[in-house]
């Protein structure tokens, strides 16, 4: 497995609802070493397949090993991706594809992995707790949906556990998110966290507010969120201060998220760390600056105290995933 460098390369992976992010990796003491790397729009494209061959197309390397982290509960090395209409399969991939081997995991377990390989300037810190070694960690990663997984320390190592937590129920704090809870009740049915706590979860909050008249939505702003992503929008007007509406509505994200990652700590005593992932943490970094965020993380009663003492990080490596999966291909 070498190029006309000699360097020894692998494959790997980020598969979200958006965007399929694939990389060649070579291998170091330290950590994974990005060689290229390549973005491909994932509704554009039939499966993942199709991109494989237009990325080893683009830069032709010889690859002995592949690990794809996929936004999808991975079962048996096959997952049926929860905002694609793809069927993910590391077999029929290892048959396409004169590779030496072939994992898929879960896109949260790929991020989780390459936590403990990235950099002190590679996080940001809303609390000033020291982390420690041989502790558990938690991540929580909203974007297109909402990730949450582990990195549970056993024996000398930390082991990756993936969930499908983002999909279990949406458990309000307030009489507001109690009414927000029932309006997306009577839209969805089941309401899950993802329902809130993702891109589309921000532009319900934000739809929640404007029907509910909570707000009042200045001149033109609907035609933007018909030209533009809403999520975006929402946000770029919030941070910038430009719509009352969209503050109100991001700080509620930010408060439900913070609540969220709280139980994440508290399900997995994670003592090590809570770690925030996934495209939108860095986006909305100023705001969760503020105290909004950390008041709803230690709000939970006779475990404020604990929780105190858990450090909080956003990821700023916005390729973590992609590091995580060429880690995980290495060590195949």
């Amino acid at each position: 497995m070498t190029t006309s460098m000699g360097k020894t390369l692998v494959l790997a992976g980020d598969i979200g609802g958006t965007k399929t992010n694939l990389g060649l990796f070579s291998k170091d003491q330290q950590r994974p070493v990005l060689e290229v790397m390549e973005t491909f729009s994932s509704p554009d494209a039939p499966d993942l397949e199709h991109i494989i061959r237009k990325f080893l197309h683009m830069y032709p390397a010889t690859v002995s090993s592949a690990c794809f982290g996929v936004a999808g509960p991975v079962i048996d090395g096959k997952s049926k991706t929860t905002n694609l209409p793809w069927e993910v399969s590391q077999d029929r991939i290892h048959r396409e594809f004169p590779f030496q081997h072939v994992r898929i995991v879960n896109d949260l377990s790929a991020t989780a992995m390459a936590v403990p390989l990235l950099n002190a300037d590679e996080f940001f810190p809303l609390n000033q707790r020291a982390s420690a070694k041989g502790r558990h960690l938690g991540l929580v990663a909203p974007g297109t949906g909402l990730g949450i997984a582990m990195l549970i320390y056993h024996g000398d190592r930390y082991v990756p556990i993936s969930s499908e937590g983002g999909h279990s129920d949406f458990a309000p704090n307030s009489e507001p998110e109690t009414e927000l809870w029932q309006y997306l009740h009577r839209r969805y049915g089941h309401v899950s966290i993802e329902r809130v706590v993702s891109g589309t979860g921000l532009v319900n909050i934000y739809e929640w507010l404007k029907d509910s008249d909570r707000i009042n939505e200045y001149e033109g702003f609907s035609l933007k969120l018909k030209e533009m992503d809403p999520a975006v929008a929402i946000t770029d007007a919030a941070l910038e201060n430009r719509d009352s509406g969209c503050v109100e509505a991001l700080e509620m994200f930010v408060s439900i998220f913070g609540a969220v990652a709280g139980n994440v700590a508290l399900f997995g005593l994670t003592t090590g760390g809570i770690f925030l992932g996934g495209g939108i943490p860095p986006k909305i970094l100023p705001k969760l600056k503020e105290d909004i965020f950390m008041k709803a993380f230690v709000n939970k009663g006779r475990f404020k105290d604990f929780l105190e003492k858990i450090p909080v990080k956003v990821i700023l490596n916005d390729e973590a995933a992609l590091v995580g999966a060429a880690h995980c291909a290495i060590v195949l």
